[in-house]
């Protein structure tokens, strides 16, 4: 379970958040466009696209595309986004079977149009390396199981959530697009809640997310992974009080050399969440007039 001081750190930062964000709401809408591709990369990543967070750019923000890319990876990363933009154009919309029905129909459309906007069924039975999802004939059931146990469900706000991922991820309800979906439904019911979204990066799956994915296979336990969700809400609160803040933003390695800091160690508490730090491109990052100790 999550520790009352990390409850109270993101009770804190949220309330701050919240407070700015009403007061820029222009500049969250700005911050949100500027992380859509860095989020669409990274999540993509995690399932093997062969695509750069520069070539997500491209086809999202300057409409190039590649030639040396499979079409369905430039289509993942265009559907991936329009199911991104789709729960910030209808921020009301219910957490429902429906909404979940939907984001998948967007983000399989023109790859696999047959299994697009539906559960597994009859024979499409799933693997992902060991891991084999629910028998199909019992997906559709276990999945309003899981979308009303989570409405109704009244634990701290990210056990909820990390549990419902974990469950997600274990039924695989889609022929294709679990992964992608599960990640979107997080920052759905975080969004829901008036917090940031967040993101899983793809450079420490190995270490931070598969394993505790796996950990709740075996053991029915979803704590590690509520402990990585609010490690990363911790780092997008940060990321956005500093942005709608801050004078200037540099490197945290630019940082800790104007202010006589060992790198190591302020990267280490940039991890934790200690320090106001976040990534951007997979570099920590920091308000220059940042100091120490606050």
């Amino acid at each position: 379970m999550i520790n009352q001081v990390t409850k109270d750190k993101i009770e804190a930062l949220a309330k701050k958040y919240q407070e700015l964000a009403q007061k820029y709401s222009e500049g969250v809408k700005a911050v949100a466009e500027q992380e859509l591709p860095e989020m669409v990369y990274n999540s993509n990543a995690i399932e093997n696209s062969t695509l750069t967070l520069e070539d997500t750019e491209d086809i999202l923000i300057r409409d190039q595309i590649r030639t040396d890319h499979e079409i369905r990876e430039i289509y993942e990363a265009k559907n991936l986004a329009k199911a991104i933009q789709y729960l910030t154009e209808h921020p009301d919309e219910l957490f429902s079977i429906k909404l979940i029905l939907k984001l998948h129909k967007i983000l399989l459309t023109d790859i696999n149009d047959s299994v697009a906007g539906r559960f597994r069924t009859g024979k499409e039975w799933v693997r992902v390396g060991t891991h084999i999802g629910a028998n199909p004939e019992f997906v559709d059931n276990l999945m309003n199981d899981l979308v009303e146990k989570y409405n109704l469900d009244n634990r701290y706000f990210l056990e909820k959530i990390a549990e419902f991922h974990a469950e997600f991820e274990n039924i695989h309800p889609f022929c294709d697009g679990n992964g992608r979906i599960g990640r979107v439904l997080i920052n759905r019911q975080l969004e829901s809640l008036g917090l940031p979204p967040i993101i899983i990066m793809n450079k420490t799956k190995f270490s931070d997310y598969y394993p505790l994915l796996r950990e709740y296979e075996k053991t029915n336990s979803a704590d590690k992974l509520a402990d990585l969700l609010a490690n990363l809400l911790i780092e997008s609160l940060h990321r956005r009080v500093a942005k709608l803040t801050a004078k200037k933003i540099i490197s945290l390695a630019d940082w800790a050399k104007n202010n006589g800091a060992n790198l190591q160690a302020v990267s280490n508490k940039a991890a934790r969440g200690t320090i106001p730090a976040f990534r951007i491109a997979d570099h920590w990052m920091i308000d220059e007039d940042y100091a120490l100790g606050e």
